[in-house]
């Protein structure tokens, strides 16, 4: 039994030191000593690897074996060391520039650069390189670190030296402002379908944010015709491979070297006009293939980016199985600044251990990304195995010292002592800023007393009046971050001399949203809005034009909203309200033009001022449902976020009102139909987005004008567009209680010009001969039509608009503003 025991603990040992993982660490540095930052370091025809720091550090961990070590970064040329690994090893490696030669190279007879062959080539290739991997799985470590290099001493009247040294900043206002690190697994399936699951995430200076990385965000694929990086720029940025890169960039051959026995062109992209979007810099191209091997772009100002000055975009590649090359790593740099400030940073992405046959469901894709609530427990032991890149100095120091400064902030005295500041009263706000806004954080409530300015109104039914509001807002809970709202309102007008007041309130319950309005308010006859109040009041004091026309409304008003699937959504509402017409009580006006008169509060007698309704009551019920096709979602600690669709929203309306239940005079049955879809993307086109509704009062018995179905048109220079507004539409002429259709299509071009070619139709639906993309029509006997456009350019706002029919003023109008 002796030596079978004795063969047993050694088999028991040498098994338990394969399992046994060691440390390779080192410094990558060039020829003459200097740090070669962010160098890539993986096995040798393997996807697993890491990527060195900003000081050339890297680490790796090793179980016992013999091992091909790979360094390689753009510019250098790639070193490969054989490693036996039985113990913790330090390695340093110096990796020479590498030489691109021009040998061989074929002069054209017309001159042309031999890169264009190359790039031509490459080009042709660019679809089946796009398309060759249907589905991989790979794990992605993020790493993103920005740091404010320069602050003014003051800001908008605020100690930037005290609010540094609150975030951590050294005394001259500069050090890091954001750290963080996330692990991920990516999923991806042909062509365009991800999903993301963070592993773990961790935010210096807050020990329960989650890290802003995503893997999903940082992707870059240069074998799309474009990127769109939207909000870095309001243009889709072209590829230098791209189908029509020809048109945008020129091309110079820089030379070729030898890597693993293949040959690599090194090809500097030029754009061919400066505002274009487009890259510099320069790609390399392996021979044969045709394929990317790294990058080495940038975009600058001159392409018309947003926020930052300058964004480099760093992308290595290395083989990963036999289907193809996958990126290794891919890094952004920036430097930008604004009002002073001076900030840099970077985002890296190192990918990991692919996996190019995980026989993925794509129903398994509806959920794009996943961030569980234990995410960001993962404590510094975790990450010192974990972490791939190494920590510099300066980052150690920021994790200490902001993980002591997370702690003092999350304390009770701390929240207090800045509630304490922030709660003071100021005078100047309250009458004519942001109004007072005392808080209690650690309590997680939230309170808002609107400013004076805000509250002051004119109008020729109540003349000078307030209508004040406040509102109060407590978190509930702080898990799936819902809360409690309640919003009172009182106005008052001097010349009706009546007071009204009324409050509304939203509580979640489980998964039903609960909102109640209950009270008395003067409120606009379109219930879809019209003119603001500020709006009306200069209108009505200096121009002498009362736009705004108004009712007084007693009301009570129940809701409950609820999703019923991942594109369902259902609204059900409940309303018992007294509506009364007002009249005109005053004509005063600062500026009083004998040629212009105040028009009647009723808006189909401007010259009378007669009652456009009797004073009534009703009750009435209304269901909406809204469908979304193919919604995909986000799971966070929080709960589910569903994102935009790339398919048109659907909606259904029905409303019905009961004579005699309550008290109700009114009687009448409405159901309608809307199709809208908003940024639609065409590339370099720009993007488009149209609005569709039509409905029908199946049955109209009785009811009065604030039933109608109303419109949103625009009679002043001021406005807040909004997909389904009609250019200088009268605001309640057009209004109907019988059938309506209505289109709307709005189109961008990159950021830089807006059409908007609405349509509003009121007629006999049958009538209808034709409706197509730019907004044209034909009708037979119509009764009203409205066409407008506007468009945006540098200078301003234009608006052209043509009406024409029985009830529409026959005309041409041109408006201008900014």
């Amino acid at each position: 039994m002796k030596p079978v025991a004795i063969l047993f603990i050694f088999i028991f040992f040498s098994i338990n030191a394969a399992a046994q993982k060691f440390n390779l660490n080192g410094k990558v540095t060039d020829d003459k000593g200097d740090v070669v930052p962010f160098a890539s370091v993986y096995i040798k025809n393997t996807s697993k690897g890491t990527s060195a720091n900003s000081e050339g550090i890297y680490r790796l961990r090793f179980e016992a074996g013999i091992y091909d070590l790979v360094f390689k970064t753009i510019g250098y040329r790639q070193q490969i060391v054989n490693l036996n690994i039985s113990s913790d090893t330090s390695l340093n490696v110096k990796l020479i520039p590498e030489i691109y030669t021009l040998n061989d190279v074929i002069i054209r007879s017309d001159g042309e650069d031999a890169a264009y062959e190359i790039i031509r080539k490459a080009i042709a290739k660019r679809k089946s390189h796009l398309r060759e991997v249907d589905q991989y799985t790979t794990e992605v470590y993020i790493k993103g670190m920005q740091k404010l290099l320069a602050a003014p001493k003051k800001f908008l009247g605020r100690d930037m030296n005290k609010i540094g040294r609150e975030i951590g900043l050294d005394s001259n206002r500069q050090g890091i402002i954001y750290l963080s690190e996330s692990e991920s697994k990516l999923s991806y399936i042909q062509p365009d379908h991800f999903k993301e699951e963070m592993i773990s995430s961790k935010v210096s200076g807050s020990n329960r944010a989650f890290s802003f990385n995503r893997a999903s965000d940082i992707k870059v694929n240069f074998y799309e015709n474009f990127q769109d990086w939207e909000g870095l720029s309001n243009r889709p940025i072209i590829s230098p491979l791209a189908d029509n890169a020809l048109f945008y960039y020129r091309y110079k051959y820089l030379g070729s070297a030898v890597e693993n026995g293949q040959s690599i062109n090194k090809i500097q992209v030029i754009p061919r006009r400066s505002a274009d979007p487009v890259f510099r810099g320069n790609i390399y191209i392996l021979e044969n293939s045709w394929r990317l091997h790294s990058v080495d772009l940038f975009l600058t100002k001159e392409a018309n980016i947003n926020f930052v000055d300058t964004l480099k975009i760093n992308q290595e590649f290395f083989p990963a199985g036999n289907k193809g090359w996958m990126p290794s790593s891919v890094k952004f740099d920036f430097t930008g600044g604004l009002l002073g400030f001076r900030f840099g940073g970077y985002f890296l992405a190192v990918y990991k251990n692919y996996d190019l046959n995980p026989k993925l469901n794509l129903q398994d894709f509806a959920e794009v990304l996943r961030i569980t609530k234990e995410v960001n427990k993962k404590d510094s032991a975790y990450w010192l195995l974990a972490r791939p890149i190494p920590l510099t100095e300066e980052e150690k120091t920021d994790y200490r010292k902001k993980d002591t400064l997370a702690a003092k902030r999350e304390s009770r005295p701390y929240l207090d002592s800045l509630d304490k500041a922030n709660n003071k009263f100021k005078p100047l706000p309250f009458l004519i800023g942001s109004g007072y806004n005392p808080r209690n954080r650690f309590k997680k409530e939230y309170y808002n007393f609107s400013s004076l300015r805000n509250a002051i109104f004119y109008n020729t039914v109540e003349g000078f009046g307030f209508n004040y509001t406040a509102s109060y807002r407590k978190q509930t809970d702080s898990v799936s971050s819902k809360f409690l709202s309640l919003t009172g309102n009182i106005r008052y007008g001097f010349a009706s001399e009546k007071f009204y007041a009324s409050m509304t309130g939203n509580r979640p319950y489980g998964k039903i949203d609960y909102g109640f309005n209950i009270g008395t308010d003067v409120l606009d006859l379109n219930n879809l809005g019209s003119i603001t109040a500020f709006g009306n009041s200069v209108n009505s004091l200096f121009y002498e034009r009362n736009l705004l026309k108004l009712y007084e409304k007693k009301f009570i008003n129940l809701s409950a909203s609820r999703r019923l699937s991942s594109g369902l959504v259902a609204t059900a509402t409940t309303e018992w309200a007294n509506r009364k017409n007002l009249y005109n009580l005053t004509n005063f006006t600062f500026i009083d033009d004998k040629n212009l008169v105040f028009t009647s509060n009723n808006p189909l007698n401007p010259v009378n001022d007669l009652a456009l309704f009797t004073e009534n009551q009703s009750f009435k019920i209304g269901l909406r449902a809204t469908y979304e096709f193919g919604k995909a979602y986000a799971t966070y600690p929080e709960g589910r976020v569903y994102l935009p669709s790339k398919y048109p929203l659907i909606g259904l309306n029905y409303s019905r009102s009961f004579k005699n239940v309550f008290g109700s005079d009114t009687r009448f049955d409405y159901l309608s139909f809307d199709l809208t879809k908003k940024d639609i993307k065409l590339g370099l086109y720009g993007k488009t987005a149209f609005w569709l509704g039509a409905g029908k009062f199946l049955n109209s018995d009785q009811l009065y004008y604030p039933d109608y179905k109303h419109f949103i048109g625009t009679q002043s220079l001021g406005f807040v567009s909004k997909i389904n507004t009609f250019l200088f539409l009268d605001y309640y002429r057009f209004s109907t209680a019988d059938k309506y259709f209505e289109g709307h299509v709005e189109h961008n071009f990159s950021g830089f010009i807006t059409n908007k070619l609405p349509l509003l139709r009121k007629l006999k639906l049958q009538e209808l001969a034709g409706f197509n993309h730019l907004g044209t029509s034909s009708f037979k006997n119509y009764n009203e039509v409205y066409f407008g456009l506007q468009y945006l350019n540098f200078k301003g706002l234009y608006g052209i608009s043509f009406q024409r029919g029985k009830q529409a003023d026959k005309g041409f109008r041109v408006a201008y503003g900014f």
